[in-house]
């Protein structure tokens, strides 16, 4: 029987991005996942090499490959609707944990084990699997710093193209990433943020 699986996480790359906002540059979910997961990897190799901590990177970069694959069902639902109000957010994460379902249901048989916790919302594991540990927790809370940190870059690269449209995003990232008190995260934001606001010319420049 032919299974439509992979083909529906291809179609990540119809969904966009950002859909509320005027965009200089537009942006689909597959590459978004696809920087998330490059994040994630980073801010663990930070933690580790930086701070002495001991992350699991390749596992935090796969978490955030699946992390916004309902999206494929139920399309990206922009912050300021999403948070509109309490219901709101209840409706939405009813509806994304059907999509979650639906898509989970199309993984084979022999690859379930494998992909059914990626694709669950976190505490929503099978009946018959253990509930996420210390460890595992800790790199979904990597993975969503790698989310905001992908979304604070959009905002800087709008910016530097005199696209004001991103302007306030960028303070509310700036004081969820904040508050999430995450040395990885500031570390890169003071080593590395920078960059982005830069053109090529300019980065060339500084190699």
């Amino acid at each position: 029987m032919e299974n439509h699986f992979v083909a529906y996480l291809y179609r990540l790359r119809y969904i966009k991005r950002w859909s509320l906002m005027r965009n200089t540059t537009r942006e689909n979910v597959a590459e978004h996942s696809y920087h998330v997961a490059l994040l994630a990897h980073l801010l663990c190799e930070i933690g580790n090499r930086v701070f002495g901590r001991s992350l699991n990177a390749e596992r935090a970069a796969t978490i955030a490959l699946f992390h916004d694959a309902t999206e494929v069902f139920t399309g990206d639902i922009p912050t300021p609707v999403k948070h509109h109000n309490p219901r709101m957010l209840s409706n939405f994460r009813e509806l994304e944990a059907m999509a979650g379902e639906r898509l989970m249901g199309m993984v084979p048989d022999p690859l379930k084990a494998a992909y059914e916790p990626l694709l669950r919302e976190l505490g929503q594991h099978a009946p018959d699997a253990p509930p996420p540990d210390a460890e595992e927790l800790e790199l979904r809370r990597i993975v969503k710093a790698a989310d905001l940190l992908d979304a604070y870059i959009k905002c800087l690269s709008e910016l530097s193209s005199g696209n004001r449209e991103f302007a306030v995003a960028k303070g509310q990232i700036e004081q969820s990433l904040s508050k999430l008190g995450m040395q990885e995260t500031e570390w890169f934001l003071d080593h590395m943020a920078s960059a982005f606001s830069k053109t090529l010319d300019e980065l060339s420049e500084d190699e």
